[in-house]
């Protein structure tokens, strides 16, 4: 890579580190007033959300719905300033902000030599939450990733940052390292509740039918590893609540459909105790069942 090219880049990290700096305080009021500027900018996203809010809380009025989604918007703006104290805060920043629960999961796993799946979903929050397990821990918590081949400069810059402060990253469509990296003894946090068009069965998410990968339990056998759910909220207060707990997924290994079933009940329990704080402007239903129209065509 020439390194020239990634000046601004560097630049830029440079800028998000100043931002990820700021005391919490700011950080949730900034995040307030980026979400009202965010309002007119991404009507398409909005849209999606629309949608989402309306299959998921089909029984609420409209009004409600019309409330979930300006805490959603809000909730989304504080989460970017999120992703960036995640990658670069320093640790005297975030220290005292989070409770995590159930880091004897992982060192029980640990003892026996045994990697750990951390299962989650996108409740915005994925990065900062492995950033407070792997500093409680002690340990790198790895995770999977989006690579970004065509943009080498921010590809260079993430993963650094990632690797630093989170744990080792791994390619989404890279399963051989995945596994690999489970048999080593690692710990990966992995979110598989994207709509997924191949490799997938239908199972209930808020009662609608959702395209949701099969392949997991095969990656979990191959990395012969366990699995654990990870959650975290943020409360009123804005300090956040990460939880790792076992979500009883080891038991359906070997019945693809049931643990996808069973995931995405554990993630939908998972999304009510802070709704707001859910991907919700992901076409999450794009892929229907034979016969049906996507719901975001209309």
């Amino acid at each position: 890579m020439n390194a020239p090219r990634c000046v601004g880049w560097r630049a830029l990290g440079a800028a998000a580190t100043v931002l990820a700096r700021l005391p919490q305080r700011a950080t949730l009021a900034l995040g307030t007033g980026l979400g009202v500027l965010l309002r007119p900018l991404l009507g398409r996203r909005w849209r999606v959300a629309r949608v989402n809010l309306a299959l998921c809380f089909a029984a609420e009025s409209a009004v409600d719905r019309a409330r979930r989604l300006r805490e959603h918007q809000r909730a989304l703006a504080i989460a970017l300033l999120e992703l960036l104290r995640a990658w670069f805060a320093p640790p005297s920043t975030l220290a005292g902000l989070a409770d995590v629960e159930g880091l004897q999961h992982l060192r029980d796993a640990a003892a026996k030599g045994q990697g750990v799946l951390l299962l989650t979903g996108h409740l915005m929050h994925t990065e900062l939450a492995t950033r407070f397990v792997a500093e409680a821990l002690g340990a790198p918590v790895g995770g999977v990733v989006r690579r970004y081949h065509r943009h080498p400069c921010l590809e260079r810059l993430l993963d650094a940052a990632r690797t630093r402060r989170l744990g080792p990253t791994v390619g989404k469509f890279d399963a051989r390292g995945m596994a690999r990296h489970l048999r080593q003894g690692g710990r990966l946090v992995y979110s598989a509740d994207q709509d997924f068009r191949e490799g997938h069965v239908f199972v209930p998410f808020f009662g609608v039918p959702a395209a949701t990968f099969a392949g997991t339990p095969q990656l979990v056998r191959t990395g012969r590893a366990v699995v654990r759910f990870l959650s975290m909220a943020r409360g009123a207060d804005g300090r956040y609540r990460v939880r790792i707990a076992d979500p009883g997924l080891d038991a359906r290994l070997d019945d693809p459909a049931g643990f996808a079933a069973h995931y995405m009940a554990v993630l939908e329990a998972a999304v009510q105790e802070a709704p707001d704080q859910y991907l919700w402007v992901h076409r999450r239903f794009k892929t229907r069942p034979p016969g049906e129209a996507s719901p975001y065509a209309r």
